[in-house]
């Protein structure tokens, strides 16, 4: 098992384990962590699991898809070091990784 930590908008911080293999988004839906609505379940359709991932973890992530750079590309609230939890699949190496979710965007239920 390895460790993922996902900190809320408001700043509370939840620590879980995961097996390695599942996605920061599937981890986050099997133990009821806030803010990660995945509307389409991981299949890159929608961006209702954007998080921020700590800047000091971003070189260890496997390097984003065009499709997901294209989802994010639409996100106001995108960063640098913004992501969609679903295509981060947790490894060892990203054992204790960190992440920061957002509160959903008034409008991202009409467009997903």
């Amino acid at each position: 098992m390895v460790k993922v930590t996902y900190i809320d908008s408001s700043g509370v911080s939840r620590t879980i384990e995961v097996a390695p293999g599942v996605s920061v988004m599937q981890g986050a839906k099997q133990n009821d962590i806030p803010e990660i609505t995945a509307d389409c379940g991981g299949l890159r359709t929608c961006s209702s699991c954007h998080v921020y991932v700590d800047p000091q973890w971003m070189d260890k992530l496997q390097p984003m898809h065009k499709i997901e750079n294209g989802l994010l590309a639409f996100k106001e609230t995108r960063q640098p070091n913004s992501r969609l939890s679903c295509q981060i699949l947790m490894t060892e190496d990203l054992d204790g990784l960190v992440v920061r979710t957002l509160p959903p965007e008034p409008d991202e239920d009409a467009n997903d």
